[in-house]
């Protein structure tokens, strides 16, 4: 497995990924709020029970009308992308882009998603090109794919959904007499659409649906000067979480504000994966549900009313995992999705188990999954087909395979044709001609430092002292791109995948394991290819000189941060060969610990320097499980320390992705894949500020560095300054945006480029092409500059294209790793609990609060009426500052009752307890103790 995700310096991006409970159970718990950068090795998330996110809440209800039949299901469609600045006729369009047709890849056909609409011709989900239709109905291959449905119509292809607008006509809407409405507005036409975007009349930009009030749903304007809300399922349009769309305000005369309860924005996305980058991401939903858990607006301002009138690019995967229900009298059965986000489903029931009709009862707690075919105009239901049942609800395996499905991500064999792209002679050796063209680094002292789990060790380390006092470090990359070539059968599959996928209990890889694990994993006292930079370094970290080529090394030993923290704690002890895993005997366990101490040093000089010129880390606690091994149940947990050991082997893979960053660019300022953090939003950090100085907090928000070093002096110093420094990065973490891929011919102003929480006006990713697609592209970038290999048969546009993919997939990614500790969290409490721990008022609303549980890290929202024992409570705001009185009911006739104050920061005892829904688990208050007299 790799390391645990994300660099924490990279992860200061967007706000905590989720909202504080994210429904995935109907009337179940969980939440999840964790951010992870992605700049360092070391915040890999690492599989099996390495390292995870934090767990939440989970709830929510549908309501809909009654279900209607579902229509034919088998129709093929045309969808189209908004990429340009000029329509069809030549007339005005969306500014830099280009209209274009899109084909969808070949292993996503059969994955269970739809579009509706046919006037204009909807977009395939999350990708942009210039090819022709996948589906044309008047073309040869859409009858093969109409054909091919009705052989097989237990299969859904995205080629083969039925396409209606919602200005289409149907039988139910044309009748004259008792025709049903259409609930839904045409879409505007791709004309209409384009000028009106040019006009600066429309807006286009991500849905975000609130996961606690489905009805709600935001996209953020472009200035970041408010939120554009859209309220309730028709103004939507049947658009769904994650969806590009475009929007048109509503007139004035149809505005109305938010209620009293509400919060703009809710549902950002996560923080960014900044190392700040580092500790945040995943799923944008939450963002500003945790801005109304800190009362950071007020509610009902800066909010612009709107509705969906286009839906540019479908992002979620109209797939879902959830419950059928029996309908008597009816040819169909309703699905109703655990995310409630997601419409209910009709299904036909001839995709049911066959006894479903016959005995209901049986397959009440059974999961399934179903695909979205079609969405009517005249129905808030959806139509679609069931795919598979996944088992019980609540059991891991289960819950695991419907998260996975829910994100698109995929878990098939690798098709034969990409695995024919690898060495076939098998133990494969390097051979003699590719050793002379590189540089050979096999008799230096280089170790990898990883997850005790870790299989797909994919960087190295070395250090040795020179004669004038200096340092010759290096960082070694395997060099995936000598096995991968570019437009191989092989490159076809990483590219659609663009990341590893890390679960707690498992690893979905980008490659097939031969690769990950044998031929680029740095095993120990194997020779490896390897892509090199190389400093001299002073004693004081300050760079003398840089090489960068490929090479070929063989690691001496593989240790983990556990072992290299040893003996960075313990650098006068002499280590026996029993204390450390096997060594190569050309370097002696003395050579080693010599080397790490050296490289401790520097990493602290380095460390020292970035945040001194201003860099920003944003950590939040990450749960770990162990998991006994003839279960796969949890049976411990415990939060993720973050170690020296992990800043060491940090600070020098940042070091390497910021001078290939440079490189590259220098060398093509045109193709250079980057990465860059866009600073906060604006508002929202001028509410944070107004927020912090109602609490007497002396934060300056100015910049990055002046942020980090806020942080730092504003917690205090006892025993739970750790604890409030964790609920105030949340409250820094919501108004930071995502840190994103993006090809630097694309952007015309460098400004534009720079990374927020480094601090740095170039940053890029090179350090893990074994789990990340970008870093791959950076390698071959690197070795056509350094004239070692081909140059890149890739254009600007379809570099930037690829980013965009490696960005969908890398927060869908994270938002798998999120709710797969949740599921795991969930269990735990399930079966170890109840759990008691003492908890910190994070957040508050005027009928709940949030706390962080500190002993798991967790974050629960806490409904006052539901607090047993509780007489009353009082919510007030002293200017910006929320405040709570609890008045808890006497115990008995002699006692008086206990008043209760609380506040942001307020320490209270809370337990966990599972509640009686699979996977819900909710945090109790206890009582306090009785006054003192």
């Amino acid at each position: 497995m790799g390391k645990q995700s994300g660099s924490v310096e990279e992860n200061v991006g967007a706000p905590a990924s989720r909202s504080v409970t994210k429904p995935r159970r109907a009337a179940r718990g969980g939440s999840e709020a964790s951010h992870i950068s992605d700049c360092s090795p070391c915040a890999q998330p690492a599989a099996a029970g390495d390292g995870s996110a934090l767990p939440g809440g989970r709830e929510g209800r549908h309501c809909h009308e009654t279900p209607r039949k579902p229509g034919v299901p088998a129709q093929s469609r045309q969808r189209r992308n908004i990429e340009s600045c000029e329509t069809q006729d030549g007339g005005a369009g969306v500014p830099s882009k280009q209209l274009r047709w899109a084909r969808e890849p070949k292993e996503q056909v059969s994955q269970l998603r739809g579009t509706w609409g046919k006037a204009p011709p909807i977009p395939q989900r999350g990708t942009q090109g210039s090819s022709p239709p996948l589906c044309d109905p008047s073309s040869p291959r859409g009858g093969e794919e109409r054909a091919k449905n009705r052989r097989n119509p237990s299969v859904v292809s995205a080629s083969t959904v039925k396409m209606s607008s919602p200005g289409s006509s149907s039988k139910k809407s044309r009748g004259p007499r008792g025709m049903r409405r259409h609930l839904f507005e045409d879409y505007m036409s791709l004309r209409e659409v384009s000028a009106g975007l040019k006009r600066g009349e429309l807006v286009q930009g991500a849905l975000r649906i609130n996961p606690r009030r489905y009805h709600e749903a935001f996209i953020s304007s472009p200035d970041g000067s408010a939120d554009i809300f859209l309220d309730g399922l028709v103004a939507r349009n049947r658009a769904l979480n994650g969806d590009v769309v475009v929007v048109q305000p509503l007139p004035p005369e149809r505005q109305k504000v938010l209620a009293r309860h509400s919060s703009p924005g809710q549902g950002r996305h996560s923080s960014p994966d900044i190392i700040v980058e580092a500790q945040y991401s995943g799923d944008e939903e939450e963002v500003l549900i945790k801005m109304e858990a800190v009362s950071l607006q007020d509610k009902g301002t800066n909010v612009i009313p709107s509705k969906v009138v286009y839906i540019t690019e479908l992002k979620h995967s109209r797939a879902a995992s959830g419950f059928i229900k029996f309908l008597p009298d009816k040819t169909f059965a309703l699905f109703s999705p655990v995310d409630h986000r997601v419409p209910r489903v009709n299904v036909p029931l001839t995709d049911c188990p066959a006894d479903f009709n016959t005995r209901p009862g049986d397959y009440t707690n059974t999961l399934f999954i179903c695909g979205i075919t079609h969405w009517p105009a005249d129905s808030t239901f959806a139509e679609g087909r069931l795919a598979k049942s996944l088992g019980q609800a609540g059991e891991i395996d289960p819950e695991t395979e419907g998260i996975l499905a829910e994100y698109d991500v995929d878990c098939s064999e690798f098709p034969a044709e990409s695995l024919a792209c690898l060495p076939q002679n098998l133990p494969w050796t390097i051979p003699a001609e590719e050793l002379a063209k590189r540089r050979d680094l096999r008799q230096e002292c280089i170790f990898t430092i990883d997850p005790a789990t870790a299989r797909d060790l994919d960087d190295a380390l070395s250090c040795k002292q020179l004669p004038d006092g200096n340092f010759e470090v290096g960082v070694h990359i395997a060099d995936v791109s000598y096995f991968v070539e570019e437009g191989s059968a092989l490159d076809l599959v990483a590219s659609r995948r663009a990341t590893s996928v890390y679960l707690v209990q498992k690893v979905v890889p980008m490659l097939p394991r031969l690769l990950c694990e044998e031929l680029c994993s740095l095993n120990p006292q194997a020779d490896r290819l390897t892509f090199s930079v190389i400093w001299t370094l002073s004693p004081e970290g300050k760079i003398l000189s840089e090489w960068f080529g490929r090479s070929v090394i063989c690691s001496c030993v593989k240790l983990s941060y556990d072992h290299a923290q040893s003996l960075i704690d313990a650098p006068d002890k002499g280590f026996s060969t029993e204390e450390l895993p096997p060594c190569a005997p050309a370097h002696p366990i003395r050579h080693i610990h010599q080397a790490v101490l050296h490289l401790h040093a520097l990493a602290k000089h380095l460390r020292a320097q970035r945040f001194e010129g201003g860099a920003l880390r944003l950590d939040q606690m990450k749960l770990a499980f162990c998991l006994n091994a003839d279960t796969g149940l949890p049976q411990g947990c415990y939060v993720y320390q973050y170690r020296d050991s992990n800043k060491l082997v940090e600070e020098f893979m940042l070091l390497a992705n910021m001078a290939v960053a440079q490189h590259v660019y220098r060398w093509s300022p045109r193709l250079a894949l980057l990465r860059r953090h866009p600073p906060p939003q604006g508002r929202m950090m001028d509410v944070l500020q107004e927020l912090c100085q109602q609490m007497g907090l002396h934060m300056d928000l100015s910049s990055s560095g002046a942020l980090h070093k806020s942080l730092n002096e504003t917690v205090g110093k006892d025993q739970y300054s750790a604890a409030r420094k964790e609920v105030l990065t949340h409250l820094c973490s919501r108004p930071m945006q995502m840190a994103v891929y993006f090809c630097a011919g694309i952007l015309q102003d460098e400004k534009l480029f720079r990374h927020y929480a480094l601090n740095v006006p170039l940053y890029t990713h090179f350090t893990s092409p074994i789990r990340r697609y970008a870093d791959l592209i950076v390698h071959r970038l690197l070795a056509a500059s350094l004239k070692c290999g081909p140059r890149l048969c890739l254009t600007d546009e379809e570099v930037q294209k690829q980013a965009s993919h490696c960005n969908d997939k890398k927060t869908a990614s994270k938002r798998v790793q999120e709710l797969s500790a949740d599921l795991f969290f969930s269990v735990f409490v399930r079966e170890c609990g109840p759990l008691d721990s003492e908890a910190m008022v994070m957040g508050m609303l005027d009928k709940a609060f949030d706390v962080l549980v500190l002993s798991y890290g967790v974050q629960k929202r806490i409904y006052c009426n539901a607090i047993e024992g509780l007489q009353s409570f009082q919510f007030r705001k002293v200017g910006k500052r929320p405040e709570m009185t609890l008045i808890w009911a006497a115990e008995d006739q002699e006692q008086k009752p206990v008043r209760q104050e609380i506040s942001l920061f307020s320490l209270l005892h809370v337990q966990l307890k599972a509640d009686g829904a699979p996977l819900k688990y909710s945090a109790v208050l206890k009582r306090p103790p009785p006054p003192q007299h």
